[in-house]
């Protein structure tokens, strides 16, 4: 896996693509030094593959913050990914930017029906592409809900998609 760290206004996103294409999207987990997710997994084809993918992502990412993007059309690896929590994500890459869904929405768009809220929330959780598979536009039934980024991570989003309007005290 290739990988590289792109600064946004959300603060330093650690990026990952292969040759079958991106397939991490992570945000800091401390803000002050930000390091790049490393793995030691061999690829099967030859880095510049990857590299191409990894520059891509970089590229779209950066003109989603820049506002000239609304959509990715970037290869997904879904390794590792699979079942409902497949299906769910899938569910979720096609909610378009400046929409929202909720948890149950997306359970009920799966198949799993509306009792399957809460197991929707925990694959938000575990979203390997935030942004790119845009968890930031699933809102709980009540409210914001969680969000693996961070709440005021959720609502900078959210008022940069122009779902909410902007906090005033927001900082990264």
């Amino acid at each position: 896996m290739q990988t590289a760290l792109l600064d946004t206004p959300i603060g330093t996103l650690n990026i990952g693509a292969t040759a079958r294409g991106l397939r991490l999207v992570q945000f800091p987990r401390d803000r002050e030094q930000d390091q790049p997710f490393v793995t030691s997994e061999p690829t099967a084809k030859p880095d510049h593959i990857a590299q191409a993918q990894l520059d891509e992502a970089v590229l779209q990412l950066t003109e989603y913050f820049d506002g000239s993007r609304t959509s990715f059309d970037i290869a997904l690896d879904w390794y590792g990914v699979n079942g409902l929590r497949l299906t769910v994500l899938k569910l979720l890459a096609e909610v378009p930017f400046g929409e929202t869904v909720t948890y149950g929405d997306l359970a009920r768009g799966s198949g799993a029906g509306v009792t399957a809220s809460q197991a929707v929330g925990g694959i938000m959780g575990s979203n390997p592409l935030p942004i790119v598979v845009p968890c930031h536009r699933v809102l709980a039934a009540d409210g914001l809900g969680g969000f693996g980024g961070g709440l005021r991570t959720k609502e900078w989003l959210l008022a940069w998609e122009g779902v909410m309007p902007p906090a005033l005290d927001w900082e990264v």
